[in-house]
């Protein structure tokens, strides 16, 4: 009976000191922080570098002109596909010859009603209405082609015109003006608003971590303080030969004051502790490993031989 009241005394104990203990400190762990996106950017045309509008450092807008290609070709061939795509004369002749053909026709049918002349005079001017329908037609059919075709001829400019493809920062410039383009990139560009960070979480903490937590970052560099990241992403495979796995988070960086590349220390909040079971009955006690209830503090040890 002494051993069951022992074994009562200490599970009371340590459930106590599980209830009263504080939260077990937040888990840091080693990070990285990156560009959002990085792009090497070159022409899909071989050519020359006519100019280069930036330069290793600067910022610039989605869409922006970084540098051209020579294009003297390309622009003549565009400007003479405008021409005809802005010429009209052809269609409004053709209109004019319609609406003529037209007045014809009528006439002859009103000739006709009063016997002026024969059926045939009219088959002749239905004829010729029809064909100068189809020719305005024509016309204009070819003022569409004329168009397409400046399309055509635009876009051919356009490849010749290498652009920034988001809001970012110039990190590298491979050619000067000047050089041929071939295969080889021109500018290095990265996003770095917002910054990415990844970091390799232990198994254990597998389901503990959600998209859309938020966790604290602390940059290894001088002066700069803890800023707050958002778990963009989680993956749902582990790595079995490291036991980790790896989560993605975004870190706002509009002023641009926090660099990539930098590396950081991360803080995850720790999971909630379960809370502790319930004893069943108000009385009840732990007897050799179970719950016992009061009604039952009757049952006296039979006196050992």
């Amino acid at each position: 009976m002494s051993k069951w009241i022992v074994c009562c005394v200490c599970w009371s104990l340590s459930w106590v000191a599980a209830a009263a203990a504080p939260a077990a400190a937040p888990s840091t762990l080693g990070c990285l922080i990156e560009p959002d996106r990085v792009a090497d950017l070159g022409s899909s045309v071989i050519g020359v570098l006519e100019s280069l509008r930036v330069e290793r450092g600067d910022v610039v807008k989605k869409g922006q002109v970084l540098a051209a290609l020579r294009s003297d070709v390309e622009r003549a061939t565009a400007e003479v596909a405008r021409s005809r795509a802005t010429t009209e004369a052809d269609l409004r002749a053709a209109e004019a010859n319609r609406d003529l053909a037209r007045q014809k026709m009528r006439r002859a049918e009103e000739l006709v009603a009063k016997n002026f002349i024969a059926q045939q005079a009219l088959d002749q001017a239905r004829t010729d209405f029809q064909v100068a329908e189809h020719k305005m037609l024509q016309s204009r059919e070819q003022l569409r082609v004329w168009g397409r075709e400046l399309g055509v001829a635009q876009a051919q400019v356009g490849l010749r015109v290498i652009r920034s493809p988001f809001d970012g920062v110039v990190v590298e410039r491979y050619l000067s003006q000047g050089e041929r383009v071939e295969e080889k990139p021109v500018f290095r560009v990265a996003k770095i608003d917002p910054l990415r960070i990844e970091v390799i979480v232990p198994a254990a903490r597998f389901g503990t971590i959600r998209a859309g937590d938020v966790a604290s970052v602390k940059p290894e560099l001088p002066g700069a303080g803890p800023v707050e990241a958002t778990v963009a992403l989680v993956d749902k495979v582990v790595d079995a030969a490291s036991n980790t796995f790896r989560v993605r988070l975004a870190l706002p960086n509009a002023d641009q004051r926090l660099p990539a590349g930098l590396r950081c220390r991360i803080t995850f909040s720790e999971p909630a502790p379960l809370a502790a079971a319930p004893v069943a009955g108000t009385g009840a006690r732990l007897v050799g490993g179970m719950h016992m209830d009061s009604s039952l503090s009757s049952f006296k040890e039979k006196p050992r031989r």
